[in-house]
């Protein structure tokens, strides 16, 4: 359930803001993300390539990135929305699953839509089931049967 005075659509509208500024010079592929806090900021994402590919970043990762940066808390988000131009709405990679699923809360909305205004939505805990997590880091010194 999205925060009140909030609508999938008007998340995504947001999100096509953020997609306009996407820096795609090789893929020609545009994402944008829109990252609601709990101050009611909307925080913008979009995907920015690079030539060497591995420093590319895609938009929900920007948005979250830049959120944080801002002072936001970790798992204090209302929602994110993401949108590109595919026939069905569109998904978020598995890296951003990833930090969808630390920086995020499990039952988070996650609106995911394309231009032609349809719209899924879905929760961090649905993208990506069995996650890892900072738990699992600590795994390791709290097993007794762990001997280094």
């Amino acid at each position: 359930m999205l925060p009140t005075g909030w609508t999938p659509e008007r998340l995504l509208e947001a999100a096509a803001e953020a997609r306009a500024r996407a820096y795609v010079p090789y893929s020609q592929f545009q994402v944008g993300a829109a990252l609601l806090d709990a101050d009611g900021r909307v925080h913008y994402g979009c995907n920015v390539e690079n030539a060497a590919y591995g420093p590319s970043n895609c938009a929900e990762r920007t948005a979250l990135f830049r959120a944080v940066a801002d002072g936001c808390a970790p798992r204090s988000f209302l929602a994110i929305a993401v949108i590109g131009d595919t026939p069905d709405p569109i998904t978020p990679c598995g890296i951003c699953r990833q930090v969808i699923s630390e920086l995020c809360a499990p039952d988070m909305p996650v609106v995911m839509g394309n231009l032609a205004g349809v719209y899924r939505m879905t929760t961090p805990a649905e993208l990506l089931p069995g996650a890892f997590s900072p738990t699992d880091l600590n795994y390791r010194k709290e097993s007794p049967t762990n001997e280094q």
